[in-house]
């Protein structure tokens, strides 16, 4: 089920931010909004589009992907399983 392994996933990243990645606190505060967005469409299990979730979550994935590939890979996956959720 693609909500099960996007909590996963979501869970896989919230991991590798506690293990305190040299990010800034602006990148920090930028994340956890991105991933309680993330949350909360999962917990409403909506099946409508919202571009806005995925286009954020791309946004994340091009400007981290250079500086934190581990973070970077979590957030691809994430955009994966959003897209075959039909999000």
């Amino acid at each position: 089920m693609p909500a099960r392994e996007l909590q996963a996933q979501l869970d896989a990243l919230r991991e590798q931010l506690e293990q305190n990645p040299p990010l800034s606190e602006q990148e920090r505060v930028e994340l956890h909004e991105l991933m309680a967005q993330i949350q909360a469409k999962i917990e409403l299990e909506a099946v409508t589009p919202d571009n806005n979730l995925v286009d954020g979550v791309n946004l994340a994935v091009e400007r981290f992907e250079v500086e934190h590939p581990g973070l970077t890979a979590t957030l691809r996956n994430i955009v994966q399983s959003l897209q075959s959720m039909g999000i």
